[in-house]
């Protein structure tokens, strides 16, 4: 015997969209969907220390360097009129 336990969840309006989508697609309900993603999740092993995700490194830019110094406020409000 299965058991089913109703509930309700908060889900962002994208993310219900795309479910909304994918459950047509593929011929099933939502509920079918997210009870999979879970299982999935939660059939995962996590080790007793885990460590948390390493970040990408931030994006670096180059702006052709500094217009003026910030410091000097005079000559920041002449280059802000500029533009």
């Amino acid at each position: 015997m299965v058991n089913h336990m109703k509930t309700t969840l908060n889900i962002d309006d994208t993310v219900m969209q795309r479910l909304r989508e994918e459950a047509a697609r593929r011929g099933t309900t939502m509920s079918a969907l997210v009870e999979a993603g879970l299982r999935r999740i939660l059939a995962r092993p996590t080790p007793s220390h885990a460590q948390p995700d390493t970040l990408p490194p931030l994006p670096i830019w180059r702006s052709g360097g500094l217009r003026v110094d910030i410091a000097n406020r005079e000559e920041l409000y002449r280059v802000m009129e500029e533009e």
